[in-house]
């Protein structure tokens, strides 16, 4: 083969100083030591040394150029970037603060910008992705609210629409209340109950503010409301909350509220609110209920009646919670609040200070602030003192002996009666006269 030396060969200097060939002359050199050339030959040829070619040939090609990984300020900080996104809702401003008051660590908004990209991404991806399974009878109903303006004699009036699914039967029960509070959730609930003749294993729910004091995003712990957990502890149930933003875990009824929406609301006009009442209860009957679901298969009332209504646990004649009673009380100084006669102790330490109860299910809630103090059963006698020994801790020192006589003694002293109960004589003589 004719030696044609190459009078010009483009290249460049790389970063570190090294002879970068163009593609091209990388070809040509790989296809020259296809051919039989050796190294030197191929580097003169090209114009070039044959420590280049040498590098190129055991590359089999082009060398892709990396400039060396350095140091980053974020570096470590991973899983603490991912924590803050996700409690912060994504707001990156916000993680830039924290970033700076608790590590120390200012970098700019871009650099953080790009430094929580890809966790926002799979946030996204959390967030769109939803398993389906299906929930055995007897175990779940969902709940949630909905809004609709409706035409009701001839005014446009908002109604809240509360609609109730079985997870397994999808079967669905729905009342329209003209308000959501929680006297609304619970009595759409009972009617659910009275409706289907049972009580599911949980009840799951949004985070309605009615219902969810708080749901810890990161953490995933709930706190109830004391009410929802006395109604739900009346009649047998577990709450439970869905993720926060993330309601598509309680898909089945998301579904359900657009479906009373469309199908039952829509297009329609009322006389009264009787009237829309009654309307819902029909189109619940005769449409919602014996339709064939789009997903099981089969009508819900008759997936209900063979796989589900012998799994509810049964009303047994439960009365209604309407009977909870919520009062304010302040602790005396025996340690209690007196409630119908009766004193409940709590810590001692909330002597002289304002507490919540709520009565209800046989049970004596007393709360401080945000927080629960005491539970008692609620006792069926009168003039008694029921008494938790822990709520002492403290009143009484090491070996029995006592650090807080005047507590000790008033909260173990015998029931006495009230001080208003008086003999006559001592009226008698202030106002003079007898009766």
């Amino acid at each position: 083969m004719k030696e044609e030396r190459i009078a010009e060969s483009s290249s460049w200097i790389d970063p570190r100083g090294q002879v970068m060939k163009t593609p091209d002359d990388v070809a040509e050199m790989l296809r020259l030591r296809a051919c039989g050339w050796g190294l030197k030959r191929i580097a003169r040829q090209l114009g070039c040394s044959h420590h280049t070619v040498k590098d190129y040939v055991a590359a089999g090609g082009v060398k892709p150029f990396k400039s060396p990984e350095r140091p980053k300020r974020l570096d470590g900080l991973e899983g603490w970037l991912r924590e803050r996104l996700i409690r912060h809702r994504g707001n990156a401003d916000v993680v830039r603060q924290d970033l700076l008051a608790e590590q120390g660590v200012a970098v700019s908004r871009r650099t953080l910008q790009r430094a929580v990209q890809p966790y926002r991404q799979a946030l996204k991806a959390e967030a769109l992705a939803t398993t389906r399974f299906e929930t055995p009878p007897g175990r779940q109903l969902q709940i949630d609210f909905g809004e609709r303006l409706v035409e009701i004699g001839g005014a446009r009036v908002k109604a809240f629409v509360f609609v109730a699914t079985l997870g397994h039967s999808r079967r669905l029960h729905v009342r329209a209340f003209r308000a959501e509070r929680q006297e609304h959730w619970f009595a759409g609930l009972e009617s659910t109950f009275t409706t289907f003749s049972g009580v599911p294993e949980e009840v799951l729910m949004d985070n309605p503010r009615a219902l969810v004091v708080r749901h810890d995003a990161v953490s995933r712990s709930v706190q109830f409301n004391d009410k929802l957990i006395a109604f739900a502890k009346h009649w047998g149930f577990r709450p439970r909350a869905c993720a926060p933003y993330r309601a598509r875990t309680k898909g089945k009824t998301e579904n359900g509220v657009g479906y009373v929406k469309k199908n039952a609301i829509a297009g329609h006009s009322f006389a009264s609110w009787e009237a829309f009442e009654a309307h819902l209860a029909g189109w619940e009957r005769e449409v919602a209920n014996v339709r064939i679901h789009g997903t099981t298969g089969e009508a819900p009332i008759a997936r209900f009646a063979r796989d589900e209504a012998h799994r509810l646990k049964p009303l047994s004649g439960q009365p209604s919670f309407g009977s909870l009673r919520e009062l304010t009380r302040v602790v005396g100084h025996d340690c209690a609040v007196e409630i119908d006669t009766n004193s409940y102790s709590v810590p001692w330490r909330l002597i002289g200070e304002r507490v919540a109860v709520t009565i209800a299910a046989g049970e004596v809630r007393i709360r401080h602030g945000m927080r629960e103090v005491a539970v008692h059963k609620q006792s069926d006698g009168r003039r008694l003192r029921i008494i938790d020994t822990a709520h002492l801790d403290g009143v009484a020192g090491r070996n029995g002996a006592v650090r807080r006589a005047e507590i000790a003694a008033a909260v173990l002293a015998p029931s006495s009666p009230p001080s208003l109960l008086r003999p006559l004589a001592e009226y008698e003589a202030v106002v003079g006269g007898s009766f």
